[in-house]
């Protein structure tokens, strides 16, 4: 159920994932990513996840910017995974590091 949509019954008709878009223009993109191919859609996730990468980076830039190119690759790393992983895979994260 789309967020938007709380409250409303099946008879409201047809609901789209985003309160701003059309049903017609959902039903586009639904059929357009419908006919990628698995490699498509693999691909299409890899780059968005090295565009939040990249976005996150530069927001560790502006808070740290004295930071080696190493430390702020941790202090990614640190933004997506527990701090226990941290320390274990690199002995960082502990007493304010992370």
């Amino acid at each position: 159920m789309a967020a938007h949509d709380q409250g409303l019954s099946r008879d409201d008709g047809p609901v789209t994932q985003s309160p701003d878009t059309s049903p017609e223009i959902e039903a586009l993109l639904v059929q357009g990513c419908r006919a990628l191919s698995p490699a498509q859609k693999w691909h299409q996730v890899c780059e968005q996840i090295a565009a939040d990468d990249a976005h996150a980076l530069a927001g560790l830039r502006l808070r740290h910017p004295q930071a080696s190119q190493q430390e702020l690759r941790l202090r990614l790393a640190a933004l997506k995974y527990e701090r226990e992983l941290m320390f274990a895979a690199f002995a960082w994260g502990e007493a304010g590091d992370g």
